[in-house]
């Protein structure tokens, strides 16, 4: 099967380490295909960032079912246009926000999301309740780094966000932590060592949720809601 991973900005860096992330956690026979829209924002931190790069989205999709694409991960928290890339895809189309809360909900009675920046928490919030999480879902918290600060090689981003991990078991009770942003994808497993509670990184729910709906031969359904868009 065919697995695009679409990183809704446009840091190719970021990508690649999303990418790497999906690989290695993909089943033989899986292809995993990363990409970013070119022109989308640098990062997404905020509406107006997640409405601009939703053309580019929708493109990759357009592109991805030319090719023969079997399903679609987008990989940002903020699963940005989810619902209008479903609409466009013929395959599942899977949110890591989605799937990492719905991944918590499964091995633990409640979670908490540490993600990047506040501006980001009513966002999560929102999904949580779209989701049904919202009894699940302790706490949303913001580590304040800036999604591109994850990119830095000497940033010490990591033990910040442990130290938001280790706050959130104290305070909140969590007893499973989903870290709110794709660009935190490689750091899952040093955390949950340290922390001693699982990590969560949506990016890896993502690919294994899109490869049991693809493997279970279920497909976006096109009555009603994600109906293919009227021609205009």
């Amino acid at each position: 099967m065919k697995i695009m991973v679409i990183n809704p900005n446009s840091t190719a860096s970021m990508t690649d380490k999303i990418g790497a992330c999906a690989k290695a956690s993909a089943a033989e026979g899986t292809e995993i295909i990363a990409v970013n829209p070119p022109d989308s924002p640098a990062s997404i931190e905020g509406y107006s960032d997640g409405a601009l790069a939703i053309p580019g989205l929708l493109n990759e999709i357009q592109k991805g079912e030319a090719d023969g694409v079997d399903g679609y991960i987008i990989a940002c928290f903020d699963d940005t246009g989810l619902d209008a890339c479903r609409e466009v895809s013929a395959g599942p189309v899977v949110g890591i926000c989605e799937a990492g809360m719905m991944a918590a909900s499964m091995i633990s009675t409640g979670f908490s999301v540490v993600t990047t920046l506040s501006r980001s928490i009513p966002i999560i919030e929102e999904l949580a309740d779209k989701y049904g999480m919202h009894r699940r879902c302790r706490n949303v918290r913001a580590s304040e780094l800036p999604v591109l600060a994850l990119e830095d090689e000497g940033d010490d981003a990591r033990n910040i966000i442990r130290d938001e991990i280790l706050v959130a078991i104290a305070e909140d009770q969590c007893e499973a932590v989903v870290l709110g942003c794709a660009g935190m994808a490689d750091l899952t497993d040093s955390l949950s060592k340290e922390t001693g509670i699982p990590v969560i990184d949506g990016v890896v729910c993502a690919v294994k949720m899109t490869e049991a709906l693809i493997g279970a031969g279920l497909a976006t359904s096109k009555i009603g809601g994600y109906a293919l868009p009227r021609a205009k």
